[in-house]
């Protein structure tokens, strides 16, 4: 399924692929890379409510600055809550990241393999094999309680709406 019209990149439209999920669907899962090549997925999570904070690439600022945000935020969130962060970056510059900006909160996971984390959540930009910019919050029963495609790619989410809501699932 190919989705157009939802996100652009720079001003110009791109393409989804993917099945466009909404709150209240049971989360989809799939099998990524951690940043030591081990294959992770939903219920390697299981129980716990997952933030998912997805970037197009670690080596971009704004997907640099959304990592940071996060790792500090993860912080103060209670030991029930895991924050992931999905791109597409190999899992050795996932560990370059981290290691270099401090990152020590967000587990960094790469779906460069197989894009099974972009084609089930409907977030893989088929013109540039990368994941749309996108937050989400998945309780300890894998529902979808919030989800949020940022409409233009280069953009950050709305942090605050995200936070309002994680509140409310806590």
């Amino acid at each position: 399924m190919e989705r157009t019209n939802v996100v652009t990149m720079k001003g110009n439209g791109i393409t989804l692929i993917g099945p466009e999920l909404k709150v209240g669907d049971k989360a989809p899962d799939f099998v990524v890379l951690d940043k030591g090549l081990a294959p992770k997925g939903l219920k390697d999570y299981a129980g716990k409510i997952k933030v998912i904070s997805v970037t197009p690439s670690l080596d971009t600022p704004v997907c640099d600055l959304q990592a940071q945000w996060f790792n500090e935020e993860a912080a103060s969130l209670p030991g029930d809550v895991v924050v992931l962060n999905v791109s597409m970056d190999l899992p050795f510059a996932l560990g370059r990241f981290c290691a270099a900006k401090g990152v020590d909160k967000v587990e960094v996971l790469s779906d460069h393999r197989d894009a099974s984390f972009g084609t089930s959540w409907g977030l893989l930009i088929k013109e540039l094999r990368l994941l749309a910019r996108a937050v989400a919050i998945v309780d300890s029963d894998d529902v979808i309680r919030y989800i949020q495609i940022v409409p233009e790619a280069t953009q950050a989410p709305d942090y605050d709406a995200l936070m309002a809501e994680l509140k409310s699932v806590i």
